[in-house]
Order: C-alpha cells, then structure tokens, then sequence
C-alpha cells in the first residue's frame, strides 16, 4: 500500500510540475519533476525489495523478464535524457520551444510512455504477483493519464509547433509511416 502511495504522490508532483511551467513558473514547484522521479523510483525500488526479500522467488523468471525491464528502463533513459537534446530541452528557458521531431519522437509523440508501460508489464511478470499487478497497473494508468493531460493542455502551451507535430506523428502508437521515419536520417527540427 505505502508503494502505491509513494507512486502516486510522484505523479501527483509531475503534474504539479507541468502545470506551473505553464502559469506561474514558481522556482520551488519546477523541483517537484525531480521529486516526482525520486518518488516514483522510490516505490518500485521499495517493491522490487519486498519482493527479492520473500519468499518463492524463481530464478529464470527473474532472469527473463528482468532482462525485459533492464531492457525497457533503457529505452526510458535514452528518450527521455539522450534522445533529446538536453540543453534546450531541461535547462533552457525558451518561449518559443519547438517539439523534438526526429528520433524516437518521430515514431510516437509519447515514446516514454511506450517504455515505462513495457517496464512495468515486465517488472508484474517478474513477480507474477496479482497483488503487485495492482501497483504496477496503477503506475501505467498514472502514466497514461498523465501523457494525455501533457498533450491536450501542456505540450500544446508550450511548444510553438506542437499542433503541426499531433497531424504528422500519432499519439501513442506507432504506424508505418512514423516507424519508417523514425529510422530515417533526419538533419533538422520540423
């Protein structure tokens, strides 16, 4: 329960987060993206131990789907701080802020939710606990909730070409054409 909690106060403070960039930009709440994170990381570090410190624990499947969330925590990493360019993206302020378009971001507008969702299925498969299944689908729901309130309200306030972004990338889902130029040799920011 204390997992659930400790989650949800992490995306509560994303939330926090997103909406002061828009309307106040206040200095002690543009921390809260960072305390969010601690939080979040918190509560699935404190299950993972719950669960590695019980008993039952099978090997290989620890192995295989572990394999899988070490796998997808990467992707995470990489599109949310490597895909990006990070000086314009986390440390510059800039009013008129264009999306990043190429990479990742051109195969879905929301790559990381792709990630995190993959992250968390195989960390549930891992346990193969219904009960942690909860806590792990909570976190997906969070997440999605989160990436629809950042596409409807945020993103399009704070990105100047945001509206031309949603009509040549799709939402969530990859198509063919976005896979396609996702893995094509792209030189500028559309």
């Amino acid at each position: 329960m204390e997992t659930v909690i400790i989650g949800t106060v992490g995306f509560l403070l994303y939330f926090i987060y997103d909406t002061n960039s828009i309307c106040r930009n206040n200095r002690i709440l543009q921390k809260f993206f960072a305390a969010g994170s601690i939080c979040v990381c918190m509560s699935v570090v404190w299950e993972l131990l719950d669960f590695f410190c019980g008993k039952g624990t099978r090997p290989l499947r620890c192995l295989v789907f572990g394999g899988g969330a070490g796998m997808f925590f990467a992707l995470l990493v990489y599109t949310l701080f490597f895909a990006l360019p990070f000086k314009e993206t986390y440390v510059k302020e800039n009013h008129t802020r264009l999306a990043y378009t190429n990479g990742v971001y051109a195969l879905c507008r929301h790559p990381g939710m792709l990630w995190f969702a993959g992250l968390f299925l195989c960390l549930w498969a891992m346990t193969g606990d219904p009960f942690r299944g909860a806590y792990f689908l909570l976190m997906i729901f969070w997440d999605l909730l989160y990436i629809v309130y950042q596409d409807l309200i945020i993103f399009p306030r704070t990105f100047s070409n945001y509206k031309e972004y949603k009509e040549s990338t799709p939402f969530l889902l990859p198509n063919k054409k976005s896979v396609k130029s996702c893995f094509c040799t792209q030189t500028e920011v559309r």
